[in-house]
This record gives C-alpha cells, sequence and structure tokens, in this order.
C-alpha cells in the first residue's frame, strides 16, 4: 500500500468516524459543532501540508504553506484543551503543553 493509499484510507476512517460521532451526538449542539470544527480543521491542516510538500524549496509558497500548518495545527490543539468533557490529567497536560 502506497503512501497516498495509506493517507486515504486514513482520511476515510478519520471521515466515518467523525460522522459516526456526529450521530451519536445527536441532540447535543455544542459536541455536534466540536466534531465539525475538528473535522474541518483537519481537513485545514491536511490541505496545507500538501501545499508545503509539493512546493519547491525556499519559495514563497512553502513559506506560506508552513504558516497554514502551523495555524491549522495551533487551532486543533487549542480545540482539543478545551474539550469539557477530556478527563482532568489529560486535560491538565494538554493545557500545559499548549500554554
Amino acid at each position: 500500500m502506497g503512501s497516498s493509499s495509506a493517507t486515504s484510507l486514513g482520511f476515510l476512517l478519520v471521515t466515518i468516524n467523525s460522522a459516526m460521532a456526529i450521530h451519536r451526538s445527536r441532540g447535543d449542539a455544542v459536541a455536534t459543532i466540536l466534531v465539525i470544527a475538528l473535522y474541518s480543521s483537519l481537513v485545514l491542516l491536511l490541505r496545507c501540508l500538501r501545499r508545503f510538500e509539493a512546493a519547491p524549496p525556499g519559495s514563497a509558497a512553502k513559506d506560506r504553506a508552513r504558516v497554514g500548518v502551523w495555524l491549522a495545527t495551533a487551532l486543533a490543539t487549542a480545540m482539543f484543551s478545551c474539550v469539557p468533557l477530556m478527563p482532568g490529567l489529560m486535560a491538565a497536560a494538554v493545557w500545559l503543553i499548549v500554554r
């Protein structure tokens, strides 16, 4: 299985998992919004990573893609650290990493 096949399979699994999470959280708007926001940040991260890898070394496009990767990663980390259902010790560890 090649790299793009593994990436596609992983993305498909995350998509299915996100759809199942949305289905399970029917009636809980906050949980649904969180799943959609996290999924969207993952899509943004993967798009920025693809642009980063495709850009020629030392180009402005590579620098812009690097900023996009950093921002998408920071966004996802911040959202994970704000999850109210996260166990206390795990939430503290993520909070310390983010700060």
